[in-house]
């Protein structure tokens, strides 16, 4: 095998034990067989190879390419393109503070400087312990509860820096943690067997349950029909008031456009005139 980069022979990626790679072929096996061309499997198989070690190795990466025929380079291609596939060893859990717009505004960067200098690492840092792995992420469709920080992919809402402090020290501690939404945590191996879609059979799943925000279900309650009194602005210097306008089945003119003429009838559009008519 060749480095084409350096044009230098590189050495050919150790194997797994063998017991290993005849439990992890076996499920590759079951992956492989959900699609209908082979190819299309890879991505679960690097959440598969990557449950198996804490991160995607060489060898992971040629066991993915054995299977499913393909080169090491085509392999290396993706699993370097995604962020969810670790290339290094990291912690028993990954704690991601969002540090996008929203969250970043609300705390998000407090608490993603505060938690750097209370473990003593970096972003993408492990701690010497090998529990925590600290890294800022993107959006995770969340906002509702901004600041949010994930664990292994779960959620811990409105976090501040004292919360956020408080959850890593339980989670080096061994204790209890419970995300604030969602399935319970489990470490991050586990998560990553659970995203090559094998099912989660620890007790408490099927009860586990989460939701939205009020301001992400407005629209569901749209859809469905269930609508609030629309807000009514009033001219500058008079007090507002929250009341029902009269007709109105929708939160705002926004929700359900309407013509001028139907939404103001005290002031109804017209043809705009031409100058010099």
């Amino acid at each position: 095998m060749t480095d084409v980069s350096l044009g230098m022979p590189q050495l050919p990626a150790p194997d797994y034990p063998a017991d290993v790679r005849a439990r992890l072929e076996a499920d590759a096996k079951e992956i492989i067989a959900r699609y209908p061309g082979s190819r299309s499997a890879l991505l679960p198989l690097l959440h598969l190879v990557q449950s198996q070690e804490g991160h995607v190795t060489r060898t992971g990466m040629q066991f993915c390419a054995d299977m499913l025929d393909l080169t090491t380079a085509e392999v290396t291609a993706v699993a370097t393109f995604y962020t969810m596939y670790r290339r290094k060893p990291s912690g028993e859990y990954q704690v991601g503070v969002c540090t996008n717009t929203l969250c970043a505004v609300m705390g998000g960067d407090a608490i993603f400087e505060e938690l750097k200098e209370h473990l003593g690492v970096g972003n993408n840092e492990t701690t010497e312990d090998g529990r925590i792995t600290l890294e800022h992420i993107e959006c995770n469709a969340a906002c509702d509860f901004a600041p949010v920080v994930m664990v292994n992919w779960e959620f811990f809402d409105n976090q501040t820096p004292e919360s956020a402090k408080k959850l890593v020290d339980d989670l080096r501690a061994g204790g209890q943690v419970s995300p604030t939404r969602g399935a319970p945590l489990c470490t991050y191996k586990e998560t990553a067997r659970i995203l090559a879609g094998f099912p989660d059979e620890r007790p408490g799943v099927v009860e586990a349950s989460g939701g939205a925000g009020p301001a992400s279900l407005i629209g569901l309650r749209l859809a469905k029909g269930e609508t609030a009194p629309a807000r009514v602005v009033h001219p500058r210097g008079e007090a507002p008031q929250d009341r029902p306008q009269p007709g109105s089945e929708h939160l705002s003119s926004h929700d359900a456009p309407q013509k001028t003429s139907a939404s103001d009838p005290e002031n109804p559009a017209g043809p705009v005139a031409e100058e010099g008519e």
